[in-house]
């Protein structure tokens, strides 16, 4: 439509399964004080780790190391830079609190007593739009599995204010169209899900 302010975003399921040591692989820091460790696991290229949906980063240990203080560097969903720091864990795993796209370092504040694994869980989180605007649409390409996609006010777990159902088919499409203004969303709408068994393919929404 001529001079329409209408926008499209796409985005496109994040079907990787949780994966214990897809930033770091298997590595004992025994060097004395603050170290960096190695990012070499299956989700990184040139030691930096990316995935297609923001995740939560996730640290196991072989021994009791929850004494330590991990430090991970990178960017948020948005691409903004962040960084957490995470207590470790006893011959366990932990999980962070904030979702990471990527992750460009990650360092312990001494020698760990066991073989550490850094990874990410299923959690997801994508972004279409990060500022206040009005959702006008969506058109979704379903998957395998059939389920609810939730868009959030603000982040993972502000107000939901739109879900939509999906079928059990790969080959299954739903085009909707929200009637008048739309669904505003204050401080931006973001899409939660769970990554590897997605219940979407992949989505376009519409927004102004």
């Amino acid at each position: 439509m001529a001079g329409s302010d209408v926008k499209a975003k796409f985005i496109l399921a994040d079907t990787t399964a949780a994966n214990a040591d897809g930033v770091c692989e298997s590595q004992t820091p025994a060097a004395g004080g603050e170290q960096s460790l190695t990012i070499d696991g299956a989700q990184t290229s040139g030691g930096v780790a990316t995935f297609t949906a923001a995740r939560f980063i996730t640290i196991a240990s072989a021994g009791t190391d929850d004494g330590r203080t991990f430090t991970v560097t990178g960017t948020d969903v948005n691409g903004t830079a962040q960084t957490e720091t995470i207590t470790g864990p006893d011959t366990a795993t932990v999980t962070g609190t904030l979702y990471f796209r990527t992750v460009t370092a990650i360092t312990v504040d001494d020698d760990t007593a066991g073989a550490i694994t850094v990874g990410m869980s299923n959690d997801a989180l994508d972004v279409i739009f990060a500022e206040r605007a009005r959702l006008k649409g969506a058109f979704i390409v379903n998957s395998a599995t059939a389920g609810v996609v939730t868009f959030a006010n603000g982040s993972a777990t502000g107000t939901e204010k739109l879900k939509l159902g999906t079928v059990a088919s790969a080959t299954a499409e739903r085009d909707v169209t929200i009637p008048d203004e739309g669904v505003l969303f204050e401080n931006g709408c973001y899409l939660p899900y769970t990554a590897g068994t997605t219940v979407f393919t992949n989505i376009t929404a519409f927004h102004a």
